[in-house]
């Protein structure tokens, strides 16, 4: 057996080991499907190195993180993203065009960030108790097409989250639950867990850890390079801009923390502004984004356009060569969309707020 042969057998028995392992994380729940996303895309390298056939990436479950809808509508980011999406639970869905980062846009990530923090000072937030959860509702939609093929999205499904308030150590940091064609492990609540216990942080983002942080924007953004872990695969400013994600997706917060960190999303270095984007329940907003050379994924977050409160994100495989996939494009790949439908305050999982109910 070959070299690469070996490491293609290694990492497939890492990966179903992985795959058949309970929801259980050291990293946020977003981070943790990061990492796992770029395992498999490597285990797919692998397998295409030893002249193997690569998997359809379905297998890539994004436990829970955002889960969206989308219906049979037009997706564009205008200028960076070229998108079709047809009828049917399996229809053809974008692939997009590399992100550029010009002077321009760049620009107009900061002013837009500058707008959104300001919007985010004037919201309301109703302080959150401990033994409390914070409740999410998402529609998302999944790649399901081959490794270098046609985007194919899968069935749309939901998923909830109740996200735990407890000051730690816990080891059990929240609950979630999917239903829908293609949601795995449809209908169960079950417990999200770590292997050791843990307190409120930068992934474990409790209303009262939120609101102890700095307001101010540069100081907000030193905690949160200090906080977030960094995978070999990424720089440390696509790892924050991945963790100011992970806040907007699974944190209610204070009014001043949130404008903090807008501001503080401003001040990280490759910020891209998108003019036109799309979250998983068809509705189209601003999108900011980060390309980083050494990642092999990107994140689109969306905001209304109106409101600038945020409602979702899209996430891609970068294609950092020249060679056109089988879609004909040379551009970075979706592998799933998602969209932030309610968020509320509940006493005890399982529970929804009364405008979710039904």
């Amino acid at each position: 057996m070959n070299a690469d042969n070996s490491r293609a057998g290694f990492a497939r028995s890492e990966a179903e080991e992985l795959l058949a392992a309970p929801v259980d994380w050291d990293l946020s729940p977003s981070r943790h499907l990061h990492h796992k996303d770029v395992l498999m895309q490597q285990i797919d390298h692998d397998r295409d190195s030893a002249g193997e056939t690569s998997p359809a990436p379905s297998r890539r479950r994004r436990l829970p993180r955002l889960a969206l809808l989308v219906p049979a509508t037009s997706l564009a980011l205008a200028g960076a993203l070229v998108v079709t999406l047809s009828g049917g639970d399996h229809a053809s869905a974008p692939t997009a065009k590399s992100a550029v980062s010009s002077p321009a846009r760049v620009t107009n990530a900061s002013v837009t960030l500058g707008r959104i923090a300001d919007a985010a000072m004037k919201t309301d937030a109703t302080p959150v108790r401990e033994d409390q959860f914070v409740y999410f509702r998402l529609l998302a939609r999944e790649n399901k097409g081959t490794l270098g093929g046609p985007v194919v999205l899968g069935a749309a499904h939901k998923e909830e989250r109740w996200l735990g308030q407890k000051p730690g150590p816990v080891t059990t940091t929240g609950w979630f639950r999917s239903s829908g064609k293609d949601a795995m492990m449809p209908g169960q609540l079950g417990p999200m867990t770590t292997t050791s216990p843990v307190r409120p942080g930068a992934w474990y983002p409790t209303y009262a850890w939120l609101a102890s942080l700095p307001t101010d924007p540069d100081a907000l953004l030193e905690l949160l390079y200090a906080q977030t872990r960094v995978d070999e695969r990424e720089s440390k400013e696509e790892a924050v801009f991945g963790t100011v994600g992970d806040l907007l997706s699974n944190a209610i917060m204070p009014p001043a923390t949130a404008s903090a960190l807008y501001q503080a999303a401003a001040k990280i270095p490759g910020i891209t502004w998108v003019p036109d984007a799309a979250d998983a329940a068809g509705r189209h907003g601003i999108g900011i984004t980060r390309r980083d050379a050494r990642s092999l994924t990107r994140t689109v977050l969306i905001f209304n356009k109106d409101t600038l409160a945020y409602t979702g994100s899209q996430s891609y495989f970068i294609n950092h060569g020249s060679k056109a996939n089988a879609g004909g494009t040379t551009g970075d790949v979706l592998y799933g969309i998602d969209a932030v439908m309610d968020r509320g305050v509940v006493d005890r999982q399982g529970e929804v707020p009364a405008m979710t109910a039904g």
